[in-house]
């Protein structure tokens, strides 16, 4: 099997992964963060599992790009700044920025973020960095800039109710809060709405298979989760906003 063939392989296997993750969640919501409970093995802080778990799609993604053929050419690095601006941040910085000394993560659920992050990163780099072709002008096409918009709304959405969730807890808050601001106005989760929009804009601007499956497995992860602190927040708060929605604004 050449790696062409593998990389193919493996982007349908992320994609059956998807649709197997997707139903799971909607039964099992996974145990960290405010869903956090006993039963899954070992736990550390979520500060380090946050480090573990997201690392190596900044650095594996990095290592993968820098051996491929193409990593000097303009279009491939330019996809690599898109990659490393979202997830350089994930691993190293918003770990430091939320408030997790109260929120330990399971050993187990690390160890499953690690390994598909190991094999997304290795998909994703290699295709940009040498199995696809991108000449410096596919910065100049349509589904280049279409996606990049995409990818710049979705991240300005996810950095700024980050945020927003982060400044609940200033000044040595702890517990949760009601979030009222942006676009907690109308979802529960626009933090997971901002980063399926995100991958579903570097999928059309890479307009790769790899791609693709990552925003589809993006969408099947974070969904579920949506729908369960939806859920949760209907519970744990009684003045709930009735016309709030869990991910989709005014629909879902």
């Amino acid at each position: 099997m050449n790696e062409a063939t593998l990389v193919r392989a493996l982007s349908f296997g992320v994609m059956a992964a998807a649709a197997v993750v997707f139903v799971a969640l909607l039964f099992v919501t996974a145990p960290y963060g405010r869903h956090a409970r006993r039963g899954f093995g070992p736990v550390v802080s979520a500060r380090l599992g946050w480090i573990l778990m997201e690392s190596p799609a900044s650095l594996g993604f990095a290592g993968v790009y820098l051996a491929g053929e193409s990593r000097g050419a303009l279009a491939p690095l330019v996809l690599l700044g898109l990659w490393e601006l979202h997830y350089l941040e994930r691993a190293f910085v918003f770990p430091f920025r939320m408030r997790m000394a109260d929120r330990p993560m399971p050993l187990s659920v690390i160890a499953l973020g690690a390994s598909f992050n190991v094999v997304n990163a290795y998909i994703n780099a290699r295709f940009i960095s040498s199995l696809g072709h991108y000449p410096a002008s596919w910065l100049l096409g349509p589904r280049f800039e279409f996606g990049l918009l995409l990818f710049l709304v979705g991240y300005a959405a996810n950095r700024h109710s980050d945020g927003l969730l982060a400044k609940l807890r200033e000044g040595g808050r702890s517990g949760y809060f009601l979030p009222q601001h942006g676009l907690f106005r109308l979802v529960s989760c626009p933090n997971y709405l901002g980063e399926i929009v995100e991958w579903a804009g570097f999928a059309l601007a890479s307009s790769s298979l790899p791609a693709l499956a990552f925003a589809l497995f993006t969408a099947a992860n974070l969904a579920p989760r949506a729908l369960a602190h939806h859920r949760w927040y209907r519970t744990r708060f009684p003045d709930y906003p009735p016309t709030r929605r869990a991910l989709i604004p005014f629909l879902w």
